[in-house]
């Protein structure tokens, strides 16, 4: 092995990675787009096999494909991480509901697509053949969905929600398939009773093994960081979650996802995102781009004929007309505007680098050949750079923002005598905030609180459709703490509001989130972003009052 090409290797992967990744974005397209097209345009594709066999020498492939599926690991494990049950609360029946429409309709058809195609492509696998080709068209990528709905500020509306809680859910359903679809296709023989052993070893990560990772929490509160200790023992339990997998013929990345959804989630927001910032810069930026490489290196479309490209068109409609078919009708029949529906089906068809991986593992099985995983590949390209330009056109941004405003009208509350409207900079810190807000409640009448708190996202956020992850696990800290805070102010007689969201700006949007709610009273700090505008804003129609000095900094005009 020579470790000059390696090395070559390493910066001709990235740079072209980073540029592909950047046009893309200029496009309006998802990054990962320019990620999975630097992988194909460095195979056999464009380069021939003249050429890649000269900058990607047989005896180099091993120690990349090693390094590509250290990076799937780190990944699976940070899909994992980012599923959570919040996203399906309060959603749970319709989300449910075009969750498996949006999963079976495609499945089906995928199945029914490659009874067709067996003779040419099951290389005497019929079965898993089928079921494989049938999980493949079912797949919906959460993590680039995640990154297009935070792009658009769509996270923020009840139709982003949903539809984080629907691919969430196919999520879970897709690997489950695939996991079982898997153990069918592994060896036979003496390995069918490693099998037998997922089921059971899934059990105790879930009740063994989560128990032992809550003991982390404390011992991170008391560091106060997430120490070398700390994240070795993640890393360590990590990989050897994803070699039992491995070792039971499933798939490490199986063993990867599954140690990612037992990490702890209650108390435990502050130490995930550590860990994620940590794990996410090294699998984006060096390792997953090596994955890319790997997976275009076995597409070819060199030799694609008139017949490939019938077949192309069948997969295509099949897995466009199955998603968007199965979602759309779901939503409309569970009461979702036609819109809405459409949207939600645009957004949901969506397959990226989730689908590269599953098709990835089906070559590595021998259940798909080098020529119908190309065409997969293909696929998984159009359904999510398609995602973007349907969804502007079913959902424009005019509708996103009647969204948003509607949203903030709903955050304004029914009228009231009394509103008093406290903005909270930090939920960590929130001292004598409950007292001061039941002061100046007060009153005979309708009386409310309304506790508001805006954090600020930073504008450069990972580009693989990891997006969100940081933003949901700094979101659920912020809740819980703003939930102690009402649940410290609440009384029969008080009803306490929650408005907690994320803004790219947190100064400018404040003044026009306190004016919409109405308020007659504001508790808010001078250290506060915005706090000047929200003096300027408010007038003389309410009160001002410095949390720190328990005074009001201007008094109290006629309410209007």
């Amino acid at each position: 092995m020579r470790v000059d090409i390696l090395l070559l290797d390493i910066v001709v992967v990235l740079a072209l990675a980073r540029l592909l990744g950047m046009g893309a974005r200029l496009i309006g397209q998802p990054p990962v787009i320019g990620e999975i097209v630097a992988g194909i345009v460095l195979g056999p594709t464009l380069l021939g096999d003249v050429i890649g066999q000269q900058l990607f020498p047989a005896d180099l492939r091993p120690v990349l494909k090693g390094l590509a599926d250290v990076g799937l690991v780190l990944f699976m494990f940070v899909v994992g991480m980012e599923l959570d049950q919040k996203l399906v609360r309060g959603r749970g029946r319709v989300a449910a509901s075009v969750s498996l429409s949006s999963t079976l309709l495609p499945f089906g058809l995928g199945c029914l697509v490659a009874l067709w195609l067996a003779a040419d492509h099951d290389q005497g696998r019929t079965l898993p053949f089928v079921l494989f080709f049938g999980a493949a068209m079912s797949a919906t990528a959460f993590p680039v969905l995640a990154r297009i709905l935070t792009d658009r500020q769509m996270h923020r509306t009840r139709l982003g929600g949903l539809a984080l809680a629907c691919a969430a859910i196919i999520d879970v359903l897709a690997w489950t398939v695939l996991a079982v679809v898997v153990a069918i296709a592994g060896t036979g023989g003496s390995g069918q009773w490693q099998v037998a052993l997922a089921v059971p070893f899934a059990l105790v990560m879930f009740l063994g093994v989560r128990p032992l990772l809550r003991r982390m929490v404390p011992a991170y509160e008391k560091a106060g960081r997430l120490t070398p200790n700390l994240l070795a023992l993640v890393l360590i339990g990590l990989f050897a979650s994803a070699w039992a997998t491995e070792w039971m013929h499933v798939h490490f990345i199986f063993g990867a996802f599954l140690f990612g959804a037992v990490m702890p989630r209650e108390g435990a927001e502050k130490l995930n995102h550590e860990i994620l910032e940590r794990l996410e810069q090294l699998a984006v930026l060096l390792l997953l781009p090596m994955f890319f490489v790997v997976a275009g290196m076995s597409v070819d479309l060199t030799t694609l004929d008139l017949g490939g490209v019938g077949v192309l068109a069948v997969i295509l409609a099949v897995a466009i007309g199955g998603k968007l078919g199965g979602a759309y009708v779901a939503a409309r029949l569970q009461r979702v505007p036609g819109r809405q529906a459409a949207a939600l089906a645009a957004l949901i068809n969506t397959r990226g680098l989730t689908e590269i991986v599953i098709l990835s593992v089906g070559l590595e099985k021998g259940v798909l050949d080098t020529e119908l995983y190309s065409l997969m590949v293909v696929m998984a390209l159009v359904t999510t750079a398609m995602t973007g330009p349907l969804l502007s056109r079913v959902y424009p941004a005019r509708q996103v923002e009647r969204d948003l405003a509607e949203a903030q009208r709903a955050a304004a509350g029914p009228r009231v005598d009394r509103r008093v409207l406290v903005v909270v900079e930090d939920p960590d810190e929130v001292e004598g905030l409950a007292e001061i807000a039941r002061e100046q409640a007060a009153g005979d009448g309708s009386r409310e609180v309304v506790l508001v708190h805006l954090r600020p996202y930073p504008a450069e956020r990972l580009e693989v459709g990891l997006g969100l992850s940081a933003e949901l696990a700094e979101m659920a800290g912020t809740m819980a703490g703003l939930e102690r805070l009402a649940a410290a102010i609440r009384t029969e007689e008080l009803p306490v509001r929650v408005v907690s969201r994320f803004s790219a700006d947190v100064a400018a949007e404040l003044p026009g989130l306190v004016a919409g709610a109405e308020p007659h009273v504001i508790v808010i700090a001078p250290t506060a972003p915005g706090q000047a505008a929200v003096r300027r804003a408010a007038g003389r129609r309410v009160t001002l009052v410095d949390p720190a000095e328990r005074r009001a900094v201007q008094p109290a005009g006629k309410d209007t």
